[in-house]
């Protein structure tokens, strides 16, 4: 498979946030996202077998580990990664757009799904259909743009009772929506969501790497 190379870093987001946790980054995307942070991933990388990546990752004896891109479900072989990595005995995290079919990921993983909100251009992309599969163990991501943005995430909370699915995820469009407008909306609406701000373009400015 094609990736963008192993790092050991902390991670950004999430309900691992803050942790010790080793990235493998699958190339290629098949999303646009205005956003995107990764535009590096869509092209290029280096070819791996899988037994070569779990036996890099292993050697940095981590508790953690999340396959992200790009969009890791690209690859029809991310699947078994997962699942070898997981036999691993670490917490396997999968960080993937929601625009793939996410029926067949290992049971272990926990699903780090993105729902694309219209500020993102790529609305049209959401596979609803993932959503009935999400549980406790899975996590839903909106990236709000604006207020706009975040009225439509609301609504499709309570289109979807979304509160009662899974562990919901709200962060700022860094640098375009600034994080204390977003903390007095989810406070004023008594949202059930847990608010993020991507600790990694705090510490290293969004730097390729981290």
């Amino acid at each position: 498979m094609s990736h963008h190379g192993n790092l050991y870093s902390l991670q950004g987001e999430s309900r691992t946030v803050g942790l010790p946790t080793v990235f493998v980054r699958l190339t290629g995307c098949p999303l646009r996202c205005g956003y995107c942070d990764t535009e590096y991933a869509f092209h290029g990388g280096q070819k791996m077998d899988i037994s070569d990546i779990v036996a890099e990752v292993a050697a940095y004896q981590p508790r953690y580990v999340t396959v992200t891109g790009g969009e890791p479900l690209a690859q029809s072989t991310c699947l078994e990664l997962l699942t070898e990595l997981c036999d691993l005995g670490l917490e396997v995290s999968l960080e993937t757009s929601g625009a793939m079919d996410i029926s067949k990921v290992d049971s272990r993983v926990s699903r780090v799904m993105d729902l694309k909100t219209p500020g993102s251009g790529e609305v049209s992309k959401n596979r609803y259909s993932n959503i009935e599969l999400l549980n406790t163990h899975d996590q839903l991501k909106f990236v709000i743009c604006d207020r706009s943005d975040y009225e439509w995430a609301v609504g499709k909370i309570n289109e979807y009772d979304l509160a009662q699915r899974c562990e919901l995820l709200f962060s700022p469009e860094h640098g375009n929506l600034a994080a204390t407008d977003l903390a007095e909306w989810i406070i004023a609406d008594n949202l059930p969501v847990r608010m993020q701000i991507q600790l990694h373009k705090y510490l290293w400015n969004d730097a390729q790497g981290h």
